[in-house]
């Protein structure tokens, strides 16, 4: 058992041994052939699709799956990889870019399958051979490719760089705009030649508002190139207060479903903007869609990647995008490219890729044997002339320009490394992490004067031209610049239209109109419409003493308080000042009211001057008719006070000159009263009242009742007096000049003690009203305060109802008629009797009967 078991482990150990004697590592699978390759001293890798899709075949997985089975060859990326030749044999025949030195080239056919692109990258990565080694040092070596241009897309791209990155090894796109990709933390080794959609979807988002179309579809490839720039397209554009009515995204190997299921979302849109963030080969699919169902009379906005590709215009039969615009790649010339490109025969090769290519272009077929007949065979030496075709277009001359000075970058950064002058030091050890921090830093000039560098992320700088299609006779499709974005100029330089006539969908010259909402005139605001998005509102009107003076106003502003909206409410109009004027009727009526009563006053003063001595005004006290005349005229005049714009003055003499003027009228009526009361009484058996109540005591009392007046007038004055005030609540539409009472209790103290005077001279007529028919004085003087009541007891309901100026106007009436009353029924008619009937104007009429004694 012991002997078994040695002989077990000696077995085991032999075949150890004779397994060492094995290759240590072997590469698995085929080794990838390049599709075009040429030697040199350093080798760069290529990566195109030449063909834009492959069969699909089911795997039974019981044996090994079959390469991938390539179609529809692709004219423009075989024209790539003409550009990246044609650059590389041109730096070969420098003898200034790196001297001496040959650089070749891999460049390998990926079907635009990503797993395929990954599995090149990983060849280009290797040494690709499928040899066995005892020894570690074939695999160990330094890599044979030292940078790779390609890939076309972002998501190839992003499968690229990830492989890549750990590597170092450069790989630089002429095609993928992902923003993604800059991101330095996760693909580190990736540069470009094309700016990042970063800028892109923030230009086609500002491109969008300058045209005012805020209501908009979106249609993007669902990968990353659509996915990511779609992302921060619908960022900006809320930013900027643009709204997606919808966003579909679909793959160029969606089914049927897929697409009907989009095509009827944008069939009951209400937009007529569609931003398509779309690959050619999505472009395609969706433009055949389309036609399909008819659907034509929405304006496009492209993304680079198709707006100016011939292939697509030319697919462009049924006018669906006509009148499109978009961002492109500036113009771009490479002198020799174009005939170095169309002299095709150097790209002969064993793979069947030269065969294929030749029978495509020239649309004809190589006889494989005697037997096969074609209407056309090919013969190998066919002449381009006069064909014309997307292989002989040179419409992407700006992505040859992108991939042109992706190669002169990798050779400027080798030229810096080896210290070419002369000659270059071929003895320094390349390592792909020097060459790509060089390929960072480089800052050159093409030929043509265009700088040639890269930022912090690896990108270059953003500059775009605006391109809008506009349709000719013939059907072909001229892409006419209309204008520059340059990202690095200031916010409101950075997109630049020129003053050129463009052309619309259906094509039209007029702006299309792609809004959810009507824009808002001033004089409105925006309300949101519930459920809907924010460009989505209804216009209202603002509301009285608010304005909006901007379209598309979110709100609106409260006029200030000595303004008001006018009726279109779009501008706050200074409000009308208001006051009772001289200048207007009413105003010109009271004060004509005002100085007829003074000079009536006047009048009656001259014609009792006049009768002074008579027995009329003797009987009547004459000292106190003068000074109730003087004071009635006093309170005509006070009338005129209270018309005119307020001042600090006039506010406080108003008041306080009428509450004087009236109390010192009515105080000498008072007088006038109690003397008549007095004159009777002084005619009973043993009274001596007249000699108590004499011309002295009478001046007492009309100075001593006025005196209560001034000393409530100063108080109101020294405490709170009066002050003009612009009253904006009475009127919304006006501003009522006025005085404010500063005051009310000032106020109605004074109204309150003229009516406390009145009342009491009211009561002492009254009672005075059965003296002789003869002698008048009591029963006129009951009268006239009769009517002095009745106007100021009326005046307070209508003082206070009355809006603005006609409240004042109201106080006016109030001084003129009861000033009026007192005048007439005290003194005119007495007038009469002086002055129609003198013959009355006697002593004895006067006492009657013989029983008053002259006064």
């Amino acid at each position: 058992m012991r002997n078994q078991y040695s002989l077990l482990n000696f077995l085991l150990l032999l075949a150890s041994f004779s397994r060492s004697e094995e290759s240590l590592c072997k590469q698995r699978g085929d080794p990838e052939i390049p599709q075009l390759s040429k030697d040199g001293d350093i080798m760069l890798g290529g990566i195109f699709y030449f063909h834009s899709s492959w069969k699909n075949r089911e795997n039974t997985y019981t044996q090994k799956p079959l390469p991938l089975d390539c179609i529809r060859l692709s004219f423009r990326d075989i024209q790539f990889a003409q550009a990246m030749r044609f650059a590389i044999e041109e730096i070969n025949n420098s003898t200034d870019l790196l001297p001496a030195i040959s650089l070749g080239y891999n460049i390998y056919d990926t079907c635009r399958s990503s797993v395929r692109s990954i599995q090149v990258a990983l060849a280009l990565n290797n040494c690709n051979e499928n040899v066995s080694s005892t020894s570690k040092e074939t695999f160990t070596r330094p890599v044979q490719i030292q940078a790779i241009v390609g890939e076309n897309s972002s998501s190839s791209s992003t499968a690229l760089a990830t492989v890549l990155g750990p590597f170092h090894i450069p790989l630089i796109s002429h095609f993928a705009t992902c923003a993604c990709l800059s991101d330095k933390t996760k693909y580190p080794s990736f540069l470009r030649t094309i700016p990042s959609d970063y800028y892109q979807s923030r230009a086609l988002a500002h491109l969008v508002k300058h045209f005012g179309w805020t209501w908009v579809g979106a249609v993007r490839s669902n990968e990353d190139y659509g996915n990511n720039g779609m992302a921060i397209f619908t960022e900006t554009a809320q930013q900027l207060g643009i709204c997606l009515e919808y966003s579909v995204s679909f793959f160029r190997t969606d089914s049927t479903k897929t697409l009907q299921n989009m095509i009827d979302i944008i069939k009951t849109s209400t937009s007529k903007v569609i931003v398509a963030f779309l690959t050619p080969t999505e472009m395609e699919i969706l433009m055949k869609e389309f036609s399909n169902h008819n659907l034509t009379g929405y304006q496009w906005v492209g993304s680079e990647s198709w707006i100016f590709d011939s292939q697509i215009a030319a697919l462009n039969k049924n006018h669906i995008l006509d009148g499109a615009i978009g961002l492109s790649i500036p113009k771009a010339h490479v002198s020799g490219l174009r005939e170095f490109m169309l002299d095709v025969k150097p790209l002969n090769s064993n793979n069947g890729l030269f065969t294929e290519f030749w029978e495509a272009l020239f649309s004809c077929k190589f006889k494989q044997s005697q037997s096969e007949e074609f209407q056309r065979e090919c013969t190998g030496h066919e002449d381009l002339t006069g064909v014309e075709n997307s292989f002989t277009d040179m419409s992407l001359m700006p992505i040859f320009n992108n991939i042109y000075k992706g190669v002169y970058s990798v050779a400027h950064a080798l030229h810096n490394i080896l210290d070419c002058n002369t000659t270059c030091n071929m003895s320094v050890q390349l390592d792909s992490f020097t060459i790509l921090q060089h390929i960072r830093n480089v800052h050159f000039k093409t030929n043509k004067g265009e700088e040639v560098y890269f930022n912090q992320n690896g990108d270059p700088s953003a500059k775009y031209e605006i391109i809008n299609w506009q349709p000719r006779e013939n059907g072909i499709v001229d892409f006419v610049s209309v204008g520059l974005y340059d990202a690095s100029l200031p916010e409101h330089k950075k997109l630049n239209l020129q003053n050129k006539t463009l052309i619309w969908s259906q094509n039209s010259k007029q702006v299309p109109v792609s809004v959810c909402s009507e824009k808002c005139p001033p004089g409105t605001r925006k309300v949101l419409q519930k459920g809907k998005p924010v460009c989505c509102y209804d216009c209202i009107r603002c509301a009285e003493g608010e304005m909006s003076n901007t379209t598309d106003s979110t709100n609106c502003v409260r006029c200030s308080p000595e303004s008001w909206s006018n009726e279109r409410r779009d501008a706050c109009v200074t409000k009308k000042v208001e006051y009772l004027s001289f200048e207007e009727v009413m105003g010109q009526l009271l004060t004509t009211a005002s100085l007829f009563g003074t000079c009536l006053t006047a009048a009656v003063t001259v014609i009792f001057f006049r009768h002074r001595k008579t027995p009329l005004v003797r009987a009547n006290n004459s000292e106190l008719s003068f000074l109730l005349l003087f004071s009635l005229t006093l309170c005509f005049l006070c009338s005129l006070t209270f018309i005119g714009r307020p001042s600090e003055w006039s506010c406080m003499l108003r008041h306080t000159a009428f509450g004087i003027t009236f109390v010192l009228c009515i105080s000498c009526i008072l007088g006038k009263t109690m003397v008549v009361l007095m004159a009777f009484k002084s005619t009973l058996p043993g009274a001596n009242v007249m000699k108590l109540f004499g011309p002295t005591q009478q001046r007492l009392c009309v100075l001593g009742f006025t005196f209560i007046q001034v000393i409530i007038c100063i108080l109101w004055l020294a405490t709170s007096p009066p002050f003009p005030s612009k009253n904006f609540k009475q009127f919304i539409d006006k501003i009522i000049l006025e005085c404010a009472l500063g005051s009310d209790v000032a106020f109605w103290s004074v109204l309150g003690y003229i009516g406390f005077l009145a009342v009491l001279c009211f009561v002492l007529a009254f009672l005075a009203r059965k003296l002789p028919d003869n002698f008048n004085e009591a029963k006129f003087i009951t009268f006239s305060m009769l009517i002095f009541c009745a106007v100021w007891i009326t005046f307070i309901p209508a003082y206070v109802s009355s809006p603005g100026k006609f409240s004042v106007a109201v106080e006016i009436f109030a001084i003129l008629a009861s000033s009026f009353g007192l005048l007439i029924f005290v003194f005119v008619p007495k007038c009469y009797i002086m002055l129609m009937k003198p013959e009355k104007n006697t002593k004895k009429n006067m006492m009657g009967k013989g029983q008053l004694k002259s006064l």
